[in-house]
């Protein structure tokens, strides 16, 4: 082949790519538009169905993400960073394990505080169950727990009345107490009144310098019960007569600083008794985990149900746009006796239920950040807004759009010109 018949096929077969793309996809954007004027309130209802879509991916993220956020904010009140450590026995042999048990002591709380940089708070516990009169011949079995003054800080306690446990108390071996809000009401009759009152703890008086609660109910999962009577840690080992104690509790700086100081402080204390004593530390940790995941599996089943909304609004587009297809088939037929494309058809009707369905997308967005942005600008609340549910919103319209005006665009194109022009 010469030079010159193939610089006329090369010419021949652009002719032919023109003739495929006849329009700019500019231009089919303004014919869409210009579609969008000519029946603006069709517009408008056609894309009411992704507003209300979109809004409510929204909301229902941002509903989901504030019901973790309290969920988790719950469950720390409790003491994500606190660390359990219990004796769980070991460490005898033979006729030993009759009479030895190798407990914890309060120079294993020492030796952890002094060697573990993440502990902030730590307190031992030793726990006691006297009989208390509440006067009348009444005469309750109470539980008493000896603990030092950073126990309210791990186990974050409120203190309404009066005030908590020092190191004034501990270390001057004070007989004073702080109990519970129900021991003060059935022992003294009312809160306020329980406060500067005494009562006896194995035949000693004990005045009640402060009434203490959880920060948040914990279902009866911690030490603590409705009657609890707290001591000075110092106090209660006089009752008991040992160095021995029951529980020893840590708190950590940080959640993320549990688990391996969890680890760090069982091999502390190991290493301080002999071979073959278990000790067990327990952690809310996986508690928090677990609370977590169940908050997004149940905002992911919101998020999926919303979508349903979606869809309807898709379906709602699809069938506007066959029906705006029934009423264009002359001007179809015109532009394809004018030479437009099967491309160029189809992708005018594309372009115009993307353009509504993102349109109403994006309406959507803005009506689903009112709610939490007037929540932060009139109250004191800040409901939190996710960056991400945005563009999920936002791709899910434009996705809707190209699936559900796919029917109609293809309908439009496959149209015969000749029939379309006969067409009434």
């Amino acid at each position: 082949m010469n030079p010159v018949e193939q610089a006329r096929q090369i010419a021949f077969q652009q002719t032919l790519l023109s003739a495929r793309r006849t329009m700019l996809m500019s231009e089919i954007l303004k014919l869409a538009i210009d579609s969008f004027r000519a029946s603006k309130l069709r517009f408008a209802l056609t894309a009411l169905g992704m507003v209300i879509g979109t809004a409510s991916v929204i909301l229902v993220v941002t509903i989901g993400m504030k019901g973790k956020q309290y969920v988790l904010e719950t469950l720390q009140k409790i003491g994500t960073n606190s660390v359990e450590v219990e004796y769980a026995g070991g460490g005898a042999t033979g006729v030993e394990r009759v009479l030895y048990n190798d407990y914890l002591t309060r120079d294993d709380e020492k030796a952890v505080d002094a060697q573990v940089p993440g502990v902030m708070y730590s307190s031992p516990i030793i726990e006691m169950h006297p009989r208390i009169s509440f006067g009348g011949g009444v005469v309750k079995d109470m539980l008493v727990l000896g603990v030092s003054p950073q126990y309210r800080n791990i186990r974050n306690l409120l203190v309404p009345y009066g005030r908590f446990l020092d190191e004034i108390d501990d270390a001057s071996h004070t007989y004073c107490a702080v109990v519970t809000e129900q021991f003060a009401k059935e022992r003294f009759g009312s809160v306020p009144a329980a406060v500067g009152q005494t009562f006896e703890i194995y035949g000693m008086p004990f005045t009640i310098i402060g009434i203490f609660k959880e920060s948040v109910d914990d279902m009866g999962q911690s030490e603590i019960a409705d009657q609890t009577v707290l001591i000075p840690y110092s106090v209660a080992r006089f009752f008991t007569g040992t160095e021995n104690v029951k529980q020893i509790y840590f708190s950590m700086r940080s959640m993320n600083e549990v688990q391996d100081g969890a680890k760090e402080i069982i091999r502390i204390i190991q290493s301080r008794h002999r071979t073959g004593s278990v000790y067990k530390a327990q952690t809310l940790t996986e508690v928090l985990t677990y609370a977590a995941e169940i908050a997004n599996a149940l905002t992911a089943v919101l998020v999926l149900v919303s979508a349903i909304t979606l869809a309807v609004g898709g379906v709602g587009i699809m069938n506007i746009m066959l029906a705006n297809v029934r009423s264009r088939i002359r001007e179809i037929g015109i532009r394809k006796a004018l030479g437009a494309t099967y491309r160029e058809i189809k992708l005018q009707f594309l372009a115009e239920a993307v353009i509504i369905s993102l349109c109403g997308g994006i309406v959507g967005v803005l009506v689903g950040l009112t709610v939490p942005l007037s929540v932060r600008f009139f109250t004191d609340y800040a409901l939190p807004i996710s960056s991400l549910s945005i563009v999920i919103a936002l791709a899910a319209a434009t996705v809707v759009g190209v699936v559900f005006g796919t029917v109609p665009a293809t309908r439009a194109a496959q149209m015969d010109p000749v029939d379309a022009l006969k067409y009434e």
